[in-house]
Formats: structure tokens, sequence, C-alpha cells
């Protein structure tokens, strides 16, 4: 039976995963809304991400703040993603002893 019912879940998350997915390849859109559709994902991430970056040390968001600008200083220099997390992570680090 939970056979079934693992069976039934996995289906009804998959499907609305799926049916955008094969249905997506066939529209042609208009090259200003296959731009933006473009910038859905980075758009996400940045939601997702952002939070976090002031969440670190909740009685002090300057913190992650100053990280998340070191990750993006760094990564608009074209350092490889390792690099990025490393000093971004010192930087909060660094930051966390000062104050």
């Amino acid at each position: 039976m939970i056979y079934f019912i693992i069976a039934g879940m996995a289906v009804v998350t998959i499907i609305p995963r799926i049916i955008p997915a094969a249905i997506i390849h066939k529209l042609n859109f208009r090259p200003w809304l296959h731009r933006a559709l473009q910038a859905v994902p980075f758009a996400a991430l940045g939601a997702l991400i952002f939070p976090g970056i002031l969440s670190v040390y909740e009685d002090k968001p300057l913190i992650g703040l100053v990280g998340g600008i070191v990750a993006v200083v760094l990564t608009f220099i074209g350092l490889h993603l390792i690099f990025i997390v490393i000093g971004s992570i010192a930087a909060v680090y660094f930051m966390s002893l000062a104050f």
C-alpha cells in the first residue's frame, strides 16, 4: 500500500514539471519575451539568495551584505566559483570578528 502512495505522489509531482517542458519547445515567443524568460532563473536565484544574505547574522545584516558584495565583485572580476565562495565566506568571517 505504501508503494502505491509513493508512486502516486511521484506522479502528481512530476506531471506539473513535464507538461510545461513538453509544451514550451513548441511555442514561438517574440524576441523581447524570449529575452525576459531567459532572465527568470537568475531573478529566482537572486530572490532565494538575498534574504539569506541579510540573515547571516540577524542583528547585523551589514555583515552578510558585505559578503554578498564581495561575491558580486569577485564574479565580475571573473574568478572561478570556488574562489568566489571562499572569498565571500572569508569576508563574512572577518567582518564577524571585527563587529
